[in-house]
């Protein structure tokens, strides 16, 4: 009796749960296969260096190593909150996403300009030409804009003095260049935000705008009523991690379009951490920067997500 007992229970089913788990991975096993190069990349690239984050509380030595590196606690973060250029490149940070974030309206604006129109041919052309600029590397974008707007060689400068009109200096005057750098990070940007609205609009029933329209409702009315409530919940995704990218900022734009009569807006975290870490070998200086700017984001990010769910009932999780 003992035994059977033992034989019956080595052969009770598994539970429902685990059996349906199993059952779909033997139906979508190339699926997860597919999945294994994704994660190898994010655990790889993205986990693993995680590691090196104690850099910024350590005396770090390239010859001795991270670990063998002398512990320093908070001292490396003291020393960047007492460096004035520090703030002046966190101001600049701010300043810059805050204008870039004025033009988040852009793209959603031009994929309804685009679903609304009806000539084939034309949308297809319109939305290649607004994307290409996606591809072009922010190293051809700064020749690029050097070329067109330079003071003194400059294509538009040439044609404005042509009129015997005087040079406008948008690459060094202040206010000139903010504007420039906007509109630059516009040009190159929107198509692709463009393009992921447009997806968004894909999943609208298109029986809403016949509907409305018997109804005999306006396009701009189609438009507020039923469009920009369809594309909400992408709006408030994309909206929340733009808030969470506040205090972080790409290297490559800055870098590219700033030069020395500007460098005071110019100058943000990322050329700081390049010029003062970087450059001058300050390694446990450029990782602390780098942590002190992931944690704000963090914040800022938990912060949009929190009063969106408050006010809209929506969400990135």
């Amino acid at each position: 009796m003992p035994m059977q007992t033992e034989t019956r229970q080595s052969r009770a089913p598994l539970p429902v749960k685990r059996r349906n788990s199993m059952a779909a991975f033997q139906r979508q096993w190339p699926l997860y296969l597919l999945m294994l190069l994704p994660m190898t990349f994010f655990i790889v690239f993205k986990y693993i260096p995680m590691a090196g984050v104690v850099v910024a509380f350590k005396d770090y030595n390239i010859f001795q190593g991270i670990w063998a590196s002398e512990w320093v606690g908070w001292d490396v973060f003291r020393e960047i909150f007492a460096m004035p250029q520090f703030y002046k490149a966190l101001r600049n940070t701010l300043m810059l996403n805050v204008f870039s974030l004025l033009t988040f309206p852009v793209p959603i604006i031009l994929a309804i300009m685009l679903n609304e129109l009806r000539v084939h041919w034309y949308k297809r052309v319109s939305q290649t030409l607004l994307y290409l600029p996606h591809f072009i590397s922010w190293v051809i974008v700064g020749g690029m804009v050097l070329q067109l707007l330079a003071t003194n060689t400059g294509s538009v400068n040439e044609f404005i003095k042509s009129l015997s009109g005087r040079p406008i200096p948008f690459l060094e005057d202040t206010v000139l260049w903010i504007l420039t750098y906007t509109g630059a990070g516009v040009w190159h940007y929107a198509g692709w935000g463009t393009i992921l609205y447009l997806a968004a609009l894909t999943s609208i029933n298109k029986e809403l705008y016949e509907a409305a329209e018997v109804d005999g409702a306006s396009r701009l009315r189609r438009i507020w009523h039923i469009t920009l409530p369809g594309i909400k919940p992408t709006i408030v995704v994309l909206f929340i991690i733009q808030i969470g990218h506040m205090a972080d900022i790409g290297f490559e734009q800055p870098y590219a379009l700033q030069n020395g009569y500007v460098m005071d807006v110019a100058q943000v975290i990322s050329t700081y951490v390049y010029t003062v870490g970087i450059q001058s070998a300050q390694f446990a200086l450029a990782t602390a920067v780098g942590l002190f700017q992931s944690v704000i984001g963090l914040i800022l990010l938990l912060t949009a997500e929190l009063i969106s769910r408050k006010i809209n009932q929506q969400g990135i999780f």
